[in-house]
C-alpha cells in the first residue's frame, strides 16, 4: 500500500503538468514550422516578394489619363486571389498585407475593397434616407474615385508524398510547392501591365513513431 502512495505521489506532478495550458507572446515575424501546411511565415514571404516588386516597377511609376489631374500615381482597385490549394486559406490576408505596404510606399492610390463598398453603400443611404443627417453635410453616390488597374491573381499548390522505405531508414517525406501569382491589369484597355510569381516549396520527414 505505501508503495502504491508512492507511486501516485511521484505520477501526480507529471499528471498536473501535463493538463496545464502555456500560453505566451512570440515574435510575430519568427519563422513558423509547426507543421508544412501553408501558415505565417509563407504569407509573409509571398506578400514581401509581390511588394518589392510592385513598387519597383518601372511599368507602375505612374498613369497618363484625360480623367486624371496632376496626381498620376495609378489607382488600384484588390480583386483578390484565388486559392487554388487544397487546403482551406484566407487569401484576403496576402491581400491585406499588400494592400497596407502599397499605400505606405506613397507610390498609389487605393479604391475601397468589395467589404469597404458594402459598408460605404450602406453609409450613403443611411445619410440621404434616415433624416437623421444635415442634408447640406450628408454625402451622395456619384463622387468615388475611378480605379485604373485591377491587381488580380492565384495561389496554387502542388502536394507529393514518399511512403517510408529502408533506403530512407524508415522516414515519410512529405513535399509541399506553392505558386503565388498576380497581374495587375489596365481596367480600360485590358493590357496586363505587371506580373510576377513567388514560389515556396517546404518538406517534412517523419521518423518511425512520428505521425
Amino acid at each position: 500500500m505505501n508503495r502504491l502512495i508512492k507511486t501516485c505521489a511521484l505520477a501526480l506532478p507529471l499528471v498536473t503538468t501535463a493538463c496545464k495550458s502555456d500560453v505566451k507572446y512570440g515574435d510575430p515575424d519568427k519563422v513558423e514550422t509547426v507543421n508544412i501546411d501553408f501558415g505565417s511565415t509563407d504569407l509573409q514571404t509571398l506578400a514581401a516578394g509581390m511588394i518589392d516588386s510592385l513598387v519597383a516597377s518601372p511599368a507602375l511609376a505612374y498613369y497618363d489619363h484625360a480623367s486624371k489631374g496632376e496626381d498620376k500615381r495609378i489607382i488600384v482597385y484588390t480583386a483578390g486571389v484565388n486559392n487554388r490549394t487544397s487546403e482551406h486559406i484566407d487569401t484576403t490576408g496576402i491581400t491585406d498585407s499588400i494592400r497596407t505596404e502599397l499605400l505606405k510606399s506613397g507610390r498609389f492610390r487605393l479604391a475601397a475593397s468589395d467589404q469597404g463598398q458594402s459598408d460605404l453603400g450602406e453609409q450613403v443611404r443611411f445619410q440621404q434616407g434616415s433624416g437623421r443627417v444635415d442634408p447640406e453635410l450628408a454625402k451622395a453616390f456619384g463622387k468615388q474615385i475611378g480605379a485604373d488597374m485591377v491587381l488580380l491573381g492565384n495561389l496554387r499548390s502542388i502536394e507529393k508524398s514518399k511512403e517510408r522505405n529502408l533506403e530512407e531508414a524508415g522516414y515519410k517525406t512529405d513535399d509541399v510547392w506553392y505558386q503565388f501569382v498576380l497581374e495587375m491589369v489596365d481596367i480600360e484597355t485590358g493590357e496586363i501591365i505587371w506580373m510576377n510569381e513567388e514560389n515556396i516549396r517546404k518538406s517534412k520527414k517523419t521518423g518511425l513513431f512520428g505521425a
